[in-house]
């Protein structure tokens, strides 16, 4: 295969020519028709804007100096035609005034080959503007294709979403369901316990029966109350609300709720330190979350010993620590202490720890805090809460 045809384009592309100088026209033609393209020699603008439009062509060389329109005119025209506009125009003049090829540029022209012709020149500017257009075009393609994409993909995200938000309500509906009706039957049950408890005031082991029954009701009471917190707090459109809470009053509050709690295993819960300072979050909800870790706290204590409370500020957040003294978390258990499905896990002797300690992370979090625990020596844990400052 010689060079010559090597240089000739794989798809014969269709260039317009158009001159009114019948020489120039055939000798353009002809050059361009050795290089492999399908060539359509026109005389004059008005001709020229009529085929165009019956046929789109890739490129068009075009006369600035005719009869009647002159290419100027031609080249507005086209531009102002959708279909013509991204068709490559290039000039054909033998103007070397600065101003006409700034005019020629601003009409949308992409080039200017200047009489008498240098056909490898020609030939240079005419591939080289094919090639841009052809790569403009498949650019062009590939937008379109890669916007399709992108909105089906939109679509399909959105509608994902929508069935996750239907079943994660349904989830929330069914936890909320379950947590306020099984207290009717529970109820029946616990008074059923309650009287046969009663009828067993002569038996030696009936107190015995009765702190097993006061220990198992209060434990499936506080799980049922976590629980329906959980999924009032996955249903409240406002939960992440945020606005200043004194810590002191958030402490003060919890700790109210978790004496009885520490009373029944004979634990002390130190007095809450002064001026703990701001953070953001709603008060119920984080007096909730403290009062989940005080009880857990309470779960690790040894009988006769205090819950020790702490507190240091850095900047942006505030730190308080929670202390109880005499068990430790199993190694293992360590990495799923705050982790919901580690519920069954036996981490104390009384038991597993319900999801309090996973009630009160999810509620920091929500509030861009955090908890981590940590074995002591001598054995005890050491619960570490940061909160945002308001």
């Amino acid at each position: 295969m010689n060079s010559e045809t090597e240089k000739k384009p794989q798809l014969a592309l269709n260039i317009m020519v158009v001159d009114d100088v019948p020489a120039n026209l055939q000798m353009l033609t002809d050059v361009l028709k050795a290089k492999g393209y399908r060539v359509r020699p026109v005389p004059d603008g008005e001709l020229a804007l009529a085929t165009a439009s019956r046929e789109v062509p890739d490129l068009i060389l075009l006369d600035v100096n005719m009869p009647g329109i002159d290419g100027f005119e031609v080249c507005r025209r086209l531009k102002s035609d959708p279909q013509l506009a991204a068709v490559p125009v290039i000039f054909i003049t033998a103007l070397n005034d600065v101003a006409d090829k700034v005019k020629g540029f601003g009409l949308g022209a992409v080039d200017f080959v200047t009489k008498p012709f240098e056909f490898q020149e020609v030939e240079a500017r005419v591939s080289t503007h094919l090639e841009l257009a052809r790569l403009r075009k498949e650019l062009k393609q590939h937008n379109e294709r890669l916007e399709e994409t992108v909105a089906q993909r939109t679509l399909e995200l959105a509608q994902a979403n929508a069935r996750l938000a239907i079943l994660d309500r349904a989830k929330t509906d069914f936890l909320s369901l379950i947590s306020h009706e099984i207290r009717t039957p529970l109820n029946g049950i616990m008074g059923v316990v309650e009287l046969l408890l009663l009828t067993l005031s002569d038996d030696p082991d009936a107190a015995k029966y009765s702190e097993m029954y006061r220990q198992s009701r209060q434990r499936l009471m506080m799980l049922l109350d976590d629980a329906l917190l959980l999924t009032q707090i996955g249903a409240d459109a406002n939960a992440g609300m945020r606005q200043p809470c004194r810590l002191d009053d958030l402490l003060i509050q919890a700790r109210l709720l978790a004496v009885p709690f520490a009373n029944s295993r004979m634990v002390q819960l130190a007095t809450v330190p002064p001026n703990l300072g701001l953070v953001q979050g709603s008060s119920d909800y984080l007096a909730r979350a403290l009062q989940s870790l005080l009880e857990t706290a309470v779960k690790f204590a040894r009988a006769g010993t205090t819950i020790k409370l702490a507190q240091k500020t850095v900047p942006g957040e505030i730190t308080l620590i929670i202390e109880a003294d005499g068990l430790a978390i199993p190694l293992e258990s360590l990495p799923r202490f705050f982790d919901l499905l580690a519920i069954s896990e036996l981490i104390t002797p009384d038991g597993d720890l319900g999801i309090a300690p996973a009630l009160a992370e999810r509620i920091l979090t929500l509030y861009g805090g955090a908890v981590s625990v940590e074995n002591m020596k001598p054995p005890g844990i050491r619960m570490t809460v940061r909160l945002k400052c308001a």
